[in-house]
């Protein structure tokens, strides 16, 4: 799926940082990556994975399930996806879902939108499990840094380009899909940003 640009063509062609990403873009386009993504209880070192997705290069949904949490998930992080304690009671555990996950993973290129988040959470899952971590971090590619340089928004404080959610950065580049918040959406939105942002600047419609 093409997704339409609101932004000027000029101003694509103008920015040095947007063009690296640009081609960035296009080479992971390339090479066929797939779509991961997960919902969690939380942030932090405790937290658990209660969803996880997985999609091809065309997206095609190629895994998508509920995890069962070892602890209730909290009103808080249920608030934000909309996965109860009652929603994952008779999912899989970590343990019973990693099996049907890892071999769809096996020597493909993985784009994550916050690709340092999902896969802290996967190693914390596969410490719990007692299961051990297999997939090189080579094959991660992580979506929001990428889309930071393509907005280029700096920030002289940190000196780097400033991240931006997911829900902002669909806003902004106008994707056709609305974020709910679930494995399977947010990583259908990763797949079209990094469609957006592969985009030739002469092919861009809404200059």
């Amino acid at each position: 799926m093409r997704v339409s640009s609101p932004e000027s063509t000029e101003e694509i062609q103008v920015n040095p940082a947007r063009r690296r990403a640009q081609g960035q873009a296009q080479r992971i386009l390339h090479s066929r990556p797939i779509y991961l993504d997960t919902e969690t209880t939380g942030l932090g070192p405790e937290a658990e994975i209660v969803e996880i997705a997985v999609l091809d290069t065309d997206g095609s949904l190629l895994f998508e399930s509920l995890v069962r949490s070892s602890s209730p998930i909290p009103p808080d992080a249920t608030q934000v996806h909309g996965i109860t304690t009652a929603m994952v009671a008779q999912a899989a555990d970590w343990r019973g879902v990693w099996p049907e996950v890892a071999p769809i993973l096996a020597d493909r290129p993985i784009a994550i939108y916050n690709a340092e988040f999902d896969q802290r959470m996967i190693r914390q899952a596969h410490r719990r499990a007692s299961l051990a971590w297999e997939v090189p971090s080579s094959q991660f590619t992580c979506l929001m840094e990428l889309y930071a340089e393509f907005r280029g928004d700096w920030n002289p404080m940190k000196g780097s380009y400033r991240w931006h959610s997911l829900d902002v950065a669909s806003r902004h580049c106008a994707l056709p899909l609305t974020n709910n918040h679930r494995a399977g959406q947010d990583a259908q939105l990763a797949r079209l940003l990094l469609e957006y942002m592969a985009q030739p600047p002469a092919n861009s419609p809404g200059s």
